[in-house]
């Protein structure tokens, strides 16, 4: 009998974990399988990097969003060096004005599949990320 509850609590315990998977990261969930774990399309604008706050991939930062998704991107602990989000290449997309200050945001919707490249306007190389729209 006891070992009949432990197999019973041992398969329960399993079947939670696996009930307890990731959101995709095209889903607009806030599961993730990176460091980040963070809304998809929300990135964070740093001093000198990009980083998806959902995947915590950085420089390039790298999310995947679905058609029809706005992308944020957030000045953080940044202070007065500026930063901007500058559309590279073909598929574009409209880019930011030159920013500073913490908590400044910038934001765009993706209305047509591609993959959209990106920099930082000030430190070009430095600072770059990819936004894949499916």
């Amino acid at each position: 009998m006891g070992s009949t509850r432990t197999w019973v609590l041992a398969a329960a315990a399993a079947a939670a974990i696996g009930c307890s998977s990731s959101s995709s990261p095209s889903d607009g969930g806030n599961g993730g399988g990176g460091a980040g774990g963070g809304p998809v399309g929300s990135i964070t604008v740093g001093n000198i990097f990009f980083e998806s706050a959902h995947n915590g991939t950085r420089n390039p930062a790298q999310d995947t969003v679905s058609v029809g998704q706005v992308v944020t991107w957030t000045w953080t602990n940044t202070g007065s060096t500026p930063h901007s989000v500058r559309s590279q290449g073909s598929p574009g997309f409209t880019s930011s004005g030159t920013e500073t200050g913490n908590g400044t945001t910038y934001t765009f919707t993706f209305t047509a599949p591609g993959t959209y490249q990106y920099d930082c306007a000030v430190h070009g190389s430095a600072m770059t990320g990819t936004i894949v729209v499916q």
